[in-house]
């Protein structure tokens, strides 16, 4: 090899390694930036709950709203669950909730858990139906929902069990 194929050679080699050491510091550096702290006003908390049926427990997750947090200081509660429309379980609460925020109505899917203002009711959907005005979701059924096939109406004790 001559001299300049040498030279050129070593500079080849050189920026070769600058590359894999430029590599091997791009993911320490994305994970720097990726771990800076969140402000605490900015996560949203979310609530866990359980709806116990006759030994069974139906698991879900309730947003955070001001009906939500209005609902959650309520538990532990047990309500009669019956079976409305042949679309949800529904069961009545002792008290209204606030609504305060919420939007005018909302249009339920299979596994959410809304609350009617004007009957003061828990609903718990097993089918979808349309849009209803005064009807705030609440959160979703997220493991459990066949529980909810039953005739006649049962008793549900719903117990918060996380919140972060």
């Amino acid at each position: 090899m001559t001299k300049t194929s040498d030279h050129f050679f070593i500079i080849r080699a050189f920026a070769a390694l600058l590359i894999l050491i430029a590599c091997a510091l791009v993911p320490i550096a994305h994970a720097d930036v990726s771990s800076e702290e969140v402000p605490v006003s900015k996560i949203q908390k979310v609530y866990k709950i359980q709806i116990e049926l006759d030994g069974v427990v139906i698991s879900a997750t309730l947003d955070d709203n001001p009906t939500v947090r209005d609902f959650i200081a309520r538990l532990p509660l047990t309500l009669k669950l019956k079976d409305y429309a042949s679309t949800e379980k529904i069961g009545f609460l002792p008290d209204k909730l606030t609504t305060q925020g919420a939007p005018s109505g909302s249009t339920p899917a299979v596994g959410d858990i809304s609350y009617y203002a004007p009957w003061a009711n828990l609903a718990i959907y097993y089918k979808d139906f349309a849009y209803s005005a005064e009807l705030v979701k609440l959160g979703r059924v997220s493991s459990g929902i066949e529980r909810l096939n039953f005739s006649g109406e049962k008793h549900a004790t719903i117990s918060l069990i996380h919140s972060n």
